[in-house]
């Protein structure tokens, strides 16, 4: 019984690894193969590593990858918004059937320009030189 709920496991998270594999090819712009790659990648490494787990039915490995899942479903979400986002902001061409740009207000090269600073003026109580 064991066997075969870590062979389904590690068949399903290796099945979500390769259409996540599909996205980042397929997608057509970054931040479309960011989201394919970041929720099929995590769900498909957490699913293999549910499989080690029951594999080896130890505490510590238990231990270990309860802890792996928990760090790839925290910081994988976090790190493929950053790096999209900045890629947006560095000027990265989305996909030409965009609808919606919710960042568009938000983009640096479309704010208006700071007001120029004033010039410096000598500080009335420094000795002039």
């Amino acid at each position: 019984m064991t066997e075969g709920l870590v062979a389904l496991c590690l068949i399903l998270g290796s099945a979500w690894l390769l259409l996540a594999a599909l996205g980042a090819l397929r997608m057509p712009d970054l931040p479309m193969r960011m989201h394919a790659t970041t929720k099929a990648g995590a769900l498909g490494c957490g699913l293999i590593m549910v499989g080690v787990a029951f594999f080896f039915a130890e505490a510590a490995v238990t231990t270990r990858s309860i802890a792996i899942i928990a760090f790839i479903m925290l910081t994988a979400p976090v790190a493929a918004h950053v790096v999209a986002r900045a890629a947006y902001f560095v000027g990265v061409p989305l996909w030409h059937k965009i609808v919606r740009d919710d960042l568009r207000d938000q983009n640096p090269s479309t704010r208006p320009e700071s007001p120029p600073s004033a010039p410096d003026k000598p500080d009335p109580g420094s000795p002039r030189e």
